[in-house]
């Protein structure tokens, strides 16, 4: 039926969707033909709508697998976190699927507006033909109201005002005849008022879904931008629950991405079975009050194609025309002899113009062409527009769950590696001046001068194993007293063989404390430390 319109034609990402495959939950093959209220295709749909669940179930046994393999491969992190390229490929990965976020982000906002400006064209076309259907009821019931009840009244009391004029009773007959014509025909007219409160209820119905689906789409991409924004900061910051927070919304974010493809493509092969024959399925659900070739005139609006109202319409306005030529003549002939008769001739004068009226602007709404462009906008709107948005709307969510998935990789390698990093600074010497720790440590206002000293002594490079140079035999002389005394008082033993350039420390300075020390050294020893001495 599709194929024999000339002002319609399916756009071909219908058709290729139209050729997907339909199976009930038996995995059964179902026809593909649009059939909303029927089990079986209701289950295909649902079946397609289940692609979502399989992708998400594929996406998190990938990422488990992927996280098992990185705790199995803990041993290698200190050899790895030596290698500066693996931090440069985590770096790079994390980029190249924040910018493939971002582009998916970007066919994300485009595929929402198509399917908004879609859905928009529908519900307007569709309000549109409600209010045309409104007033061909409007129009009908009033024309049916004038003539069957103001005209009746005023020709029974005429009839009792010409009792003695046969010619006039006869002039009255004829219009009674030419009255029950014109309601025969105007209720023989289909009663489209169904039609009206459905169309009114789909157009409600589908303006509430639309603003909350427009509304979860926006906020799932402002979702994906503020997850890349934060995975940058967390990355440059360094920072543990950041990156726990990253990572709980992007567990969020391929849930409904995942859900989101689901939707997207069950309801675009849903939309696209219709597109495919929107005529079938249109006059199967209108047949309990629209006859085929009503429905068939007003769907394909061809000139070859007659009137199914025309002979109804052409009967009224010729027996309004009748009546109003008998009231003139009545008018001209019988008021005169019964003046009384002029004020009920007028008001079926007035009646008949009015219902004149209500009958041209009933034969114009009546005209297929008015109530075929809405539909054609109608089917324009949601095949077109519509389905192509959903098809955008489904590659964004592709693409934003395979990068999702790959950026909770690549934060999960990161969190190794910051592990790696926490535990290679564990393992720095205290001692060492470079480690945060022991320069803390040093610079305890608590701890003795001593120990600082030692601490970054031991640091510079271990001058411990330094020996002073060797001296001939009669050179060699006992350990000062001050030496014994410093190993008495608690020094440390292993600073004692270091000279004290070795220890970074300047030469000691004269004391009256140390007169006695030296007082006690004899001749040799002094003329060893200098002939400038003088005690």
């Amino acid at each position: 039926m599709a194929a024999a319109r000339l002002d319609y034609v399916a756009p071909w990402w219908t058709y290729w969707l139209h050729n997907f495959p339909h199976f009930n939950f038996l995995f059964k093959p179902v026809d593909n033909t649009f059939r909303p209220e029927q089990d079986d295709y209701q289950q295909s749909v649902v079946v397609l709508a289940c692609g979502g669940a399989v992708g998400l179930g594929v996406s998190l046994l990938a990422l488990t697998i992927y996280l098992v393999f990185l705790c199995g491969c803990r041993k290698d992190v200190d050899e790895d976190t030596k290698r500066p390229e693996r931090t440069c490929c985590v770096t790079w990965a994390a980029v190249v699927t924040g910018l493939i976020i971002c582009s998916a982000v970007a066919v994300g906002f485009y595929g929402n507006s198509e399917t908004n400006d879609g859905v928009y064209q529908l519900t307007y076309s569709l309000y549109n033909a409600n209010r045309t259907l409104a007033s061909i009821n409007s129009l009908a019931a009033g024309s049916l109201g004038n003539v069957e009840t103001g005209v009746r009244q005023h020709l029974e009391r005429l009839d009792e005002i010409f009792a003695g004029r046969p010619d006039y009773l006869q002039a009255l007959r004829f219009m009674q005849l030419m009255v029950t014509n014109v309601i025969r025909e105007m209720t023989a007219l289909p009663d489209i008022s169904k039609s009206n409160v459905a169309l009114a209820a789909m157009a409600d119905q589908t303006a509430s879904i639309e603003y909350y689906r427009w509304l979860t789409y926006l906020l799932l991409l402002i979702l994906d931008l503020l997850i890349c924004l934060a995975l940058c900061l967390g990355m440059a910051k360094q920072s543990r629950w950041l990156l726990i927070m990253i990572m709980v919304f992007v567990v969020l974010s391929l849930i409904l991405s995942w859900a989101s493809l689901g939707g997207s493509t069950a309801t675009a092969v849903g939309i696209s079975d219709f597109c495919v024959s929107p005529d079938k399925f249109i006059v199967n659900q209108t047949k309990d009050f629209l006859t085929a070739d009503v429905a068939h005139y007003y769907l394909f609006c061809s000139p070859n194609l007659p009137n199914p109202f025309q002979q109804s319409l052409t009967i009224c306005q010729r027996s309004v025309t009748t009546m109003q030529i008998q009231i003139q003549g009545l008018l001209q002939f019988s008021v005169p002899v019964f003046p009384t008769a002029e004020r009920d001739l007028l008001g079926i004068q007035r009646l008949l113009n009015a219902s004149e009226f209500n009958l041209h602007q009933l034969t114009a709404l009546l005209d297929c062409r008015g109530l075929h462009k809405d539909y054609l906008d109608a089917l324009m709107g949601v095949c077109y527009d519509g389905v192509e948005g959903l098809l955008y709307l489904a590659l964004f969510s592709l693409l934003a769950a395979c990068a999702l998935s790959v950026m909770l990789c690549a934060i999960f390698r990161v969190w190794t590696l910051m592990g790696s990093r926490d535990k290679e600074y564990d393992d720095i010497d205290e001692e060492d001046p470079f480690n945060p720790q022991a320069q803390r440590m040093s610079y305890n206002p608590r701890g003795s001068n001593v120990h600082s000293f030692c601490s970054y002594t031991s640091s510079v490079g271990s001058q411990a194993s330094l020996h002073p140079p060797p001296q001939s035999a009669s050179n060699v002389l006992p350990p000062p007293e001050y030496m014994n005394q410093t190993m008495l008082f608690g020094g440390s033993p292993r600073y004692e063989n270091v000279p004290l350039i070795g220890r970074g420390s300047p030469p000691p300075s004269y004391s009256p404390g140390m007169r006695t020390t030296y007082l006690s050294m004899t001749e040799a020893q002094i003329r060893h430390f200098g002939t400038d001495f003088q005690v």
